[in-house]
């Protein structure tokens, strides 16, 4: 599992190689079928990006995150950073 969440997570230095830090916190809430929450928060030059997403599986949730902040990063680049 932790392989493959730093896959995904590194793969995001591709679209922004100033990436400072990041953390990643994985939740099983006892609530219902999509009961795994991951949650990334990503450190850039004078900012934070962060996305939660709740799914089936840590897996599809962390493919859900990664995409947010994959957008997120595209938006903060736009904005001139």
């Amino acid at each position: 599992m932790i392989d493959f969440i730093q896959k995904k997570v590194d793969k995001l230095e591709t679209f922004y190689d100033r990436v400072v830090d990041g953390e990643v916190f994985l939740r099983i809430n006892n609530e219902g079928v999509d009961n795994k929450t991951v949650e990334i928060r990503v450190k850039v030059p004078g900012s934070q990006l962060f996305a939660k997403e709740q799914a089936r599986s840590f897996e599809a949730a962390t493919d859900m995150a990664t995409e947010a902040l994959r957008n997120q990063i595209k938006k903060f680049k736009e904005k001139g950073h």
